[in-house]
């Protein structure tokens, strides 16, 4: 990338990273040089919260804001009846508008930890694109916006391409998203003056489709960015753990299993995750991802303690640091740690290890907890766990058990009233 910007915020976006593409580099320049300028992320409520994966599109609009503009999330209220066919290898499963309701309400928690809502000329807006979709006339909608679409072109785009590529089934229903998403920006740019659309790299192809709708239709010049779609160094994808997705709501994933994915990463993307996901100032991020040795180590407690802090605040982060401190350095119990309560009817007259293992989620099933420990990588109160068929009474919970699965993973067993 040579293109020298001279707004702050394509400035932020090339030197940490961020940016992938963009349909207009000096455009948008000039547009965000020139006054605030309004930009959105679209959201499907598909879950009740966010991961990881969608962090970088969330620390973008947090940039946005941060650099004098106003971000705009958008959920996908009536989309997500649709639901977003890109590079999937079948349909989603279709939710009902109670699911829907329940998910956006869960997800606009996330929202509220990096991004200020207000009044002010950048404050940011919680929006439902069902606003306009819900009440849409399906000839009109058809007679005054699928004429703009041509199907030849729909058919180019990777997205669908990749599944009529593989022989797979590409209902009409999952056909009609990427008009319903270019409608989006038309209405947010029409209602709001919505003036560019963020996504990952993915979402290429539709982030297109709504400029040149809105082109046509209003003949408005407004533009795309796309940020890259990242895996870690190890090649797996970003949100996705070995026991599940790294949620952001700390209802589903503790503050301190969300430290600990930040921990864990590999020694290779340390100063790149902390250019993405934290704001030190990027010779900072340069020196810490530089460190060689143990040392790397403590960069990751930083990179950990920065991302944590930013969710979940600065208390969450030390605890998280001072529950690991406690559990790696000095062998001890840590009251953070995950931890499944059982009460004694529950147990009964015994309760095996591997259902122990299974329930507290560090193995996904009786077979995996066998053979992790047949394989001696499960650990009892710190010491080698060797018997398959142990069992474990209420009397053996007076006090919390530890369970460990390799040197990392960790979970507290306690006996509940």
């Amino acid at each position: 990338m040579t293109y020298q910007p001279k707004s702050d915020f394509l400035r932020v976006m090339i030197e940490r990273g961020f940016l992938a593409d963009c349909t207009d580099y000096q455009g948008l320049d000039e547009a965000l040089s020139e006054g605030i300028v309004p930009g959105y992320i679209g959201f499907d409520a598909t879950a009740t919260s966010l991961h990881v994966g969608s962090l970088m599109q969330i620390m973008t609009l947090r940039w946005l804001q941060k650099t004098g503009h106003k971000p705009i999330t958008l959920m996908g209220g009536g989309t997500t009846k649709v639901g977003d066919p890109s590079f999937r290898a079948d349909e989603r499963p279709l939710l009902t508008p109670e699911q829907i309701d329940a998910n956006i309400a869960g997800i606009k928690k996330v929202f509220a930890t990096y991004i200020s809502y207000d009044d002010s000329p950048t404050g940011a807006l919680m929006l439902n694109n069902a606003e306009w979709l819900d009440d849409l006339n399906y000839l009109d909608f058809l007679r005054d916006i699928g004429r703009h679409f041509s199907v030849n072109r729909m058919l180019s785009f990777e997205s669908v391409k990749s599944r009529l590529d593989r022989e797979q089934s590409l209902s009409f229903l999952e056909f009609n998203y990427m008009i319903l998403q270019a409608y989006d920006f038309l209405e947010l740019n029409r209602r709001y003056g919505c003036r560019v659309q963020f996504g990952g790299s993915d979402q290429w192809g539709n982030i297109v489709n709504g400029i040149d709708l809105t082109r046509r239709v209003l003949d408005h010049e407004i533009y795309g960015m796309t940020t890259p779609l990242l895996t870690k160094s190890d090649g797996t994808k970003m949100g996705k753990t070995a026991s599940g997705a790294t949620w952001l709501d700390g209802d589903l994933l503790s503050p301190y299993e969300f430290w600990q994915f930040w921990r864990n990463m590999p020694d290779a993307d340390v100063s790149r995750f902390l250019k993405l996901y934290t704001e030190l100032p990027l010779d900072e991020c340069d020196r810490l991802g530089a460190l060689g040795g143990s040392e790397i180590n403590e960069a990751k407690i930083v990179l950990a303690n920065e991302v944590t802090a930013l969710l979940h605040g600065a208390e969450a982060a030390a605890a998280a640091e001072a529950t690991a401190r406690e559990v790696f350095e000095q062998g001890g119990i840590g009251e953070d740690l995950p931890t499944l309560a059982l009460t004694a009817a529950e147990i009964g007259e015994g309760i095996s290890v591997v259902q122990l293992i299974t329930r507290s989620g560090l193995a996904k099933s009786g077979k995996e907890a066998k053979r992790l420990i047949a394989d001696n990588g499960a650990r009892l109160n710190d010491a080698p766990l060797t018997d398959a068929g142990l069992m474990i009474a209420a009397a053996d919970l007076a006090e919390p058990i530890k369970l460990s699965a390799g040197r990392k993973r960790h979970a507290l067993v306690t006996l509940s009233d």
